[in-house]
C-alpha cells in the first residue's frame, strides 16, 4: 500500500508545482484582466443601469395601474345610518383600482426612449475604450518584462566573459606574463558585474509584480510569463501616414463613437424639453367600493305571516334593518366607477420650460466641443505614436549598428589584452562599452515593438505578439 501511496503523492506534487508554475501568454493576461479588472466591472455596471434606464423608458408607455385598500377604526359620537347622533364603535374598509395612460405629452416619452439608447451605446463604448486602455498596458508591462529578461541574460553573459577571462589571467600572472595587480582589477571587475546581475534580476522581479498586480493575481510570487516569438523587425517597414490613420480611427475608435452618441443623445434632450410646450392629454379610470361594520340592510316591513304592511296610502313600509349587511352586498350596493380624460395645456410654469430650452442648447454645444477636444485629442495622440515608432525604429537600427562595430572592437581589444598589449582598464572599458551597446540594442527594440503596437492600435488592428 505504502509503494502505491508514495507515488501518486509525487505525481500530485508535480502536478500542484506544474499548475504554479504556469506562464502566462500576452493573450491570457488580457482576458484574464478583462474578466477580473475592477475598473472595468463598474464600467460593465454603469452601462447595465442605462440598460435599466433603457428598459424603464419603453415600459414608461405602458398604462399605470395602482390598487388600493385601506380599513379604519372610528370610536366616538358619530352620525348613523338613520340620520341621528350616537355613540358608536364602528369599522370601516374600501378597495380600488386606479389607472392612466398618457395619450400625447408632445412625444416626450418616445424621444427619451432615443435618448436613453443613444446614453446606452456611449456607456457600452466607454467599456470598450476601458477594455482597450487596459490591453495597452498590459502589453506595456509585458513588455518590460520581456526586455528584463533579456537584460538579466545580458548581464549574466557580461560576467561569465570576466569569469572566463579572470582564469586566463590567472594562469598568464602565474606564468610571470601579467602583473598581479591585472588579476586584481579583474576580480574587482567581476564584483561589480555581479552587482549588476543582482539589479538586472530585481528589475525583473519588479516588473513581474507589477504585471501581476495589474492582473490582481492573489499570488504574484508564483507568476512568470511566457516568452513568445517576436516579430521580425524588417528596415524597410513603412510607416502608415498619420493623417490616414486618424481618418481611419475617427470611424471605429471608441472614444469618438461614444463622442457622437453623446452629442445626439443631447441633440435629443432639446426635443425633449421643445416637447415640454405642448398640452399633454391623458386618460384616467377608477373602480372602488367601501364596507361598514354598522352599515344596516334595508328592508320591507312585514306581518307574522310575512305579508307586507301599507301605510295610510297603500305604499309598502320599509325600514332600517339594525343587522349588518354582507360584505359581498355592501361592495355591490357602494361600487363606484368612474373614467375621463384630462388636459393639461402649459401656459406659464414660471418659465421652467424656456429655461429647460436653453439649457438643453447649452448642454449640445458642450458636446460639440467635447467632440472637437476629443479629435483633436486623439490627432495628436496617432501624431506622438507615429513620431515616436519611427523614432524608435531609427534608434534600433542604429543600435544594431553599433552592436556590430562595437563587438569587432572587443574582439580585437581581447586578442591584444590576452597577449598583454592591452592593460586591464582598457580592456574593461571596451567590454563595458560592448555590453552598453547591447543593454541599448534591447531598450531600443522592445520600445520599437511597442510604439509600432500602439501605432496598430489606433490603426484598428488586435495587439498580438
Amino acid at each position: 500500500m505504502k509503494k502505491l501511496i508514495l507515488p501518486l503523492i509525487a505525481l500530485a506534487f508535480s502536478f500542484s508545482f506544474a499548475n504554479a508554475q504556469e506562464k502566462w501568454s500576452l493573450e491570457k493576461c488580457i482576458n484574464y484582466a478583462k474578466e477580473h479588472n475592477i475598473d472595468l466591472q463598474l464600467r460593465k455596471l454603469d452601462a447595465e443601469m442605462q440598460s435599466n434606464n433603457t428598459k424603464q423608458s419603453k415600459l414608461d408607455l405602458l398604462p399605470s395601474l395602482n390598487g388600493s385598500t385601506s380599513y379604519n377604526f372610528s370610536y366616538g359620537r358619530t352620525l348613523s345610518a338613520d340620520n341621528t347622533y350616537a355613540d358608536n364603535n364602528t369599522q370601516s374598509g374600501s378597495i380600488g383600482l386606479s389607472a392612466d395612460l398618457t395619450l400625447f405629452n408632445g412625444f416626450q416619452k418616445f424621444n427619451s426612449i432615443k435618448q436613453n439608447k443613444l446614453d446606452l451605446k456611449a456607456n457600452l463604448q466607454d467599456v470598450e475604450k476601458a477594455k482597450e486602455d487596459l490591453a495597452l498596458n498590459i502589453t506595456s508591462s509585458y513588455l518590460s518584462i520581456l526586455f528584463n529578461k533579456e537584460l538579466l541574460q545580458v548581464a549574466q553573459e557580461k560576467l561569465k566573459v570576466t569569469k572566463l577571462q579572470i582564469k586566463r589571467t590567472e594562469a598568464l600572472v602565474e606564468a610571470g606574463t601579467l602583473p598581479k595587480g591585472t588579476l586584481m582589477e579583474q576580480n574587482a571587475q567581476a564584483a561589480r558585474e555581479n552587482l549588476e546581475v543582482v539589479n538586472a534580476s530585481n528589475n525583473l522581479t519588479l516588473t513581474l509584480l507589477e504585471l501581476a498586480q495589474l492582473l490582481d493575481l492573489e499570488n504574484p510570487s508564483e507568476f512568470d510569463i511566457s516568452v513568445p516569438e517576436l516579430p521580425v523587425l524588417n528596415a524597410t517597414r513603412s510607416m502608415v501616414d498619420p493623417e490616414s490613420v486618424f481618418i481611419n480611427a475617427l470611424e471605429f475608435r471608441p472614444e469618438m463613437k461614444a463622442a457622437r452618441y453623446r452629442l445626439e443623445s443631447s441633440e435629443q434632450g432639446l426635443v425633449i424639453a421643445k416637447g415640454q410646450r405642448s398640452p399633454s392629454l391623458s386618460m384616467s379610470g377608477y373602480w372602488g367600493s367601501s364596507y361598514s361594520k354598522d352599515f344596516p340592510e334595508v328592508g320591507l316591513l312585514r306581518n307574522n305571516a310575512g305579508i307586507p304592511i301599507l301605510d295610510d296610502t297603500g305604499r309598502t313600509q320599509t325600514i332600517l334593518i339594525r343587522e349588518e349587511m354582507k360584505l359581498s352586498d355592501q361592495l355591490s350596493n357602494r361600487e363606484n366607477k368612474a373614467f375621463g380624460f384630462s388636459l393639461r395645456i402649459p401656459i406659464f410654469n414660471g418659465s421652467i420650460v424656456n429655461r429647460n430650452i436653453a439649457n438643453a442648447k447649452i448642454n449640445i454645444n458642450r458636446y460639440k466641443l467635447n467632440m472637437e477636444n476629443s479629435k483633436n485629442v486623439l490627432r495628436k495622440e496617432i501624431q506622438q505614436a507615429h513620431a515616436n515608432a519611427k523614432a524608435a525604429m531609427n534608434k534600433y537600427f542604429s543600435s544594431k549598428t553599433a552592436v556590430s562595430s562595437t563587438e569587432e572592437a572587443f574582439r580585437y581589444t581581447e586578442e591584444k589584452f590576452n597577449l598583454g598589449l592591452v592593460n586591464s582598464v582598457d580592456y574593461n572599458q571596451e567590454k563595458n562599452n560592448l555590453f552598453q551597446a547591447k543593454s541599448d540594442l534591447l531598450q531600443a527594440k522592445y520600445e520599437y515593438i511597442f510604439r509600432t503596437k500602439i501605432l496598430d492600435f489606433y490603426n484598428g488592428i488586435e495587439i498580438k505578439l
